[in-house]
């Protein structure tokens, strides 16, 4: 049985995104006055009754209330509605009539206790931020991990005492108002019945998790509660427990007292909006995770490597997630806002994983109208970039995906799918395809917002596209690939991501590690996205788990099954590779740059009994169930194929090694090679270099048939990656045997070489040397540096012209740390004619004296796309 439509409140197609202003990392409140303020940004106000007059704010959202009369979307559900003050209030003495007063500007009954001021104590330094492990957010505002309690003070106009009562709220979402019978009221926009003017809004409710309620002393629900840890003179401490399963996202907080004297509202500042994340530090929450290394690798770690290439010659980079950076937090919650994710589903991770649109996929080779997805070295600018425009980013691979979605979000993908589209015959037709759909991402669920997460790379991943669960590859009489059939694909690499959480939704057994990838490659109920899926449920083949489990199996240990078309037209399959899918799954180490195989996670030891049984029961749901039927088994003459570590703008040679496992008998091969380039994702160009041979093998012995490639042969089919793919075919005249096997190698590239030149220290201006060595005899136009590092340097692009053939350049830049400790600074190199260059550098950087602030703009101190002339250049 497969996965039927999914039915979990994760698809929001109910909740339509209204586009808002043009976001921002930092958004200035409105500091007009009340008489200044336009109501553009309410609808309705334009279509109020005459002589109501004008409204304190135009629009009447929480950030533009700072130093009005009234807090107008005060939560006593009870209220009928709040009439609008006159747009003509001063501070002179008046018995105004509301309800809640802000505390600058009306007199209040004697006796009252008014909180005149908030210390949430939230700077990086102070308790509140260490002990949640947010003191590395460049953020001012009080950032907290559910489950875990916080401490602040209220300032209040008179002593606490043991009669008055402190109510602490905090809210989620705007409130909806309408206009009717020349009072606006709250809270009705949701009601279809009622008439007037409406306004939409997300309702903050008690039942939802949207609105909190914290009376203090006294417990709240949910496990929020509040306690008076001392009260002395006019300062009140409190220490307030949040719950383990409060909702992600900036909330809104408020005080209310009532005393003898009469009741008070806190109007809402800006200043004290609150972030709560999830936790995996608390036992109760789902995301719990209990070891400390894992925590401080897969949570706190702001730089991870990420692996690429093949099996044999494993490349490896390193991508700046670059979660605490200033502007990533909001980045990630606009991600939600923008899907229209409702606020009460924002507080379970498997909701929280889906679609948003962050980035466009581009796998046409063409880049021409945004950025190479190999020039990228972090997630930071992509985020910022879609966070100050609102638009998806041009443009991303599997890599970037993953790398994007370890730091907080995911994106797009260009219409048809990952791989150039294929013409006729087979041939990849290499056109840019404009058509966008939305992607996916899990943005609410990883590091930035608190959640376990690892990039993880699948060397040989299968994409099944038919739900076979094999991998079926279609040849001719000849043993010649027919491309025009061949659907499925095997890619040197796939990057996705593993999410530790609870899943409550299945069975035990199935929490832990969870199968998230974020590119889009097939649909899920209709829309791209994958997962959830428990690494258990992959391992043994239990395809019917949600979510996309057989999609995630067939990635990590389908077969690979040969079909040859036979003289009557019809297909048999010569032979079925088993060890050819998943071949290996790596990751970071905790703690190191060494890689850590988790294959082992996925899929039990190649051939053993159980990893059969997963096949099997994994094929036993497919849409080929049989599929194994007419398999030929005669194999007496083994086949393996080794390729020199080629380097880019190198010769290079491959062999075909032939063995003969017959002690009696000698065997005739006829072998057929063909060449080609390919992408990454296994879409092949045309074969460029073929080559046939007979070998005869006497009994036991081997041969080896090896092929040269030059590189004036080679240099005009490249694509991407420089990546080649050999098909090797063949039969055996003495026993009919069919020989088939694919292998894929890369052209490695040069690696960027970073100097640090002088000591780092918050606050002050360091340098860095790059040196490049341009190795291929060709110039390279229009070439592009990106740097960039958290703590270090914000995304910087540098416009350095042309490379000549073989030639050498050094470039200096500067930068200002403005936070301390082992920090990682990483450089990429772009141009049309070589990619996939790139280089590291830690930089240790101590902290100021005085550890005295710096602002984390302090190290732009660069435009974007900046032209920068080299400091040398050299011959070869």
């Amino acid at each position: 049985m497969m996965d039927g439509p999914r039915s979990d409140v994760g698809r929001w197609g109910g909740n339509p995104w209204q586009p808002p202003t043009t976001p921002s990392p930092e958004p200035e409140p409105d500091r007009r006055s009340a008489e200044e303020a336009a109501p553009s940004g309410l609808d309705a106000a334009a279509a109020a009754p005459a002589g109501v007059g004008r409204t304190t704010t135009g629009g009447l959202s929480p950030q533009r209330l700072q130093g009005s009369r009234v807090q107008l979307w005060g939560t006593e559900t009870r209220l009928p509605g709040l009439r609008l003050p006159p747009a003509d209030l001063t501070g002179q003495r008046r018995e105004c009539g509301w309800r809640w007063c802000h505390p600058r500007s009306c007199d209040f009954a004697e006796g009252m206790l008014v909180v005149t001021g908030v210390d949430l104590l939230s700077s990086r330094s102070d308790q509140n931020r260490r002990e949640h492990h947010t003191d590395e957010f460049e953020y001012d505002e009080l950032i907290l991990r559910r489950g875990q309690p916080f401490h602040m003070v209220l300032f209040l106009s008179r002593p606490y005492e043991s009669s008055d009562r402190v109510i602490l709220e905090l809210h989620i979402g705007q409130r909806g108002l309408q206009w009717e019978g020349g009072t606006w009221t709250e809270g009705l926009a949701s009601r279809a019945s009622s008439p007037g003017i409406r306004v939409r809004g997300n309702n903050p409710e008690v039942g939802k998790g949207t609105h909190v309620i914290i009376p203090v002393g006294k417990g709240g629900s949910g496990g929020w509660k509040a306690q008076v840890t001392k009260s002395s003179g006019q300062n009140l401490n409190l220490r307030v427990h949040t719950s383990p399963n409060a909702i992600i996202g900036k909330f809104q907080f408020t005080v209310r007292t009532h005393s003898e004297a009469g009741e008070f509202l806190l109007p809402f500042d800006p200043h004290n909006e609150i972030y709560i994340l999830f936790n995996p530090w608390c036992p109760e929450d789902i995301v719990y995770v209990d070891h400390e290394d894992w925590r401080q690798e897969y949570v706190l770690n702001e730089s991870g490597r990420i692996y690429y290439g093949t099996e044999a010659q494993i490349g490896e980079r390193t991508w700046n997630y670059g979660q605490f950076d200033h502007g990533v937090l909001d980045a990630c919650l606009y991600i939600l806002d923008r899907r229209g994710m409702p606020y009460g589903g924002r507080g379970d991770p498997v909701n929280s994983l889906d679609d948003n649109g962050v980035l466009i996929g581009n796998w046409s080779g063409d880049y021409s109208r945004g950025t190479n997805p190999s020039a990228w070295v972090g997630s930071v600018e992509i985020l910022l970039s879609y966070l100050r425009t609102g638009y998806s980013v041009p443009y991303g691979q599997c890599w970037v995906f993953a790398g994007v979605t370890t730091t907080g979000s995911g994106g797009t993908s260009t219409g048809g799918g990952p791989g150039p589209d294929k013409e006729e015959g087979g041939q990849p037709g290499y056109t840019f395809m404009s058509q966008a759909q939305l992607g996916y991402s899990v943005g609410a669920v990883l590091r930035c917002l608190g959640l376990a997460t690892r990039t993880v790379t699948n060397f040989n991943s299968a994409h099944d596209t038919d739900t076979s669960l094999t991998m079926d590859i279609y040849f001719d009489e000849n043993m010649k690939p027919l491309e025009h059939l061949n659907h499925d694909s095997v890619w040197n690499f796939h990057v996705w991501n593993d999410c530790w959480m609870k899943r409550p939704d299945l069975p035990s057994g199935f929490d832990g590690w969870q199968v998230v990838d974020a590119t889009p490659q097939e649909t899920s109920s209709g829309i791209f996205c994958c997962g959830p899926c428990s690494v258990q449920s992959v391992k043994n083949g239990l395809v019917y788990m949600k979510y996309d489990t057989p999609f995630i199996f067939a990635e990590v240990n389908s077969d690979k099954v040969y079909w040859q078309r036979q003289d009557d037209g019809s297909f048999k399959i010569v032979y079925v590779e088993e060890k050819a899918i998943g071949t290996l799954i790596i990751t970071k180490a905790i703690g190191s740059n060494m890689q850590d195989d988790v294959t082992h996670l996925y899929k039990h030891p190649e051939g053993s009994a159980a990893e059969r049984k997963a096949v099997e029961t994994a094929t036993a749901h497919g849409s080929k169930p049989n599929v194994y039927a007419t398999r030929d088994s005669a194999e007496d003459v083994a086949i393996q194929v080794e390729a020199q570590d080629a380097v880019m703008g190198q010769d290079l040679s491959v062999s075909v090694v032939l063995t003969n496992r017959s002690s009696s008998s000698s065997r005739t091969v006829k072998l057929h090679l063909y060449l080609s380039v390919t992408f990454y994702t296994g879409v092949t160009g045309s074969v460029f270099k073929e080559s046939k041979k007979e070998v005869v093998l006497a009994p036991g012995a081997s041969d080896r048939v090896t092929m040269p490639v030059a590189y004036k042969e080679y240099k005009p089919h490249l694509v991407d990656q420089g990546a080649m793919l050999l098909n090797v075919s063949g039969h055996v005249k003495e026993s009919g045997q069919v020989l088939a096997k694919q292998h894929t190698f890369r052209l490695r590239t040069p690696d960027l070489s970073l100097t640090l030149l002088g000591a780092a220290v918050v606050g002050q201006e360091c340098e860095v040397q790059i040196v490049f060595k341009n190795p291929v005899p060709v110039t390279l136009t229009n070439v592009v540096f990106r740097l960039e590092g958290s703590g270090l340097q914000r995304p910087k692009i540098l416009n350095v012209g042309d490379i000549g053939g073989n030639e050498t350049v050094t470039l200096r830049q500067t930068f200002v740390p403005v936070r301390p400790g082992p920090r990682q600074l990483i450089a990429s190199l772009d141009s049309p004619q070589l990619s996939q260059v790139h280089g590291v550098i830690q930089v240790d950087v101590a902290p100021a004296s005085g550890s005295r602030a710096v602002s984390s703009d302090a190290g732009d101190n660069s435009r974007s796309g900046e032209t920068i002339p080299m400091a040398s250049r050299g011959g070869a």
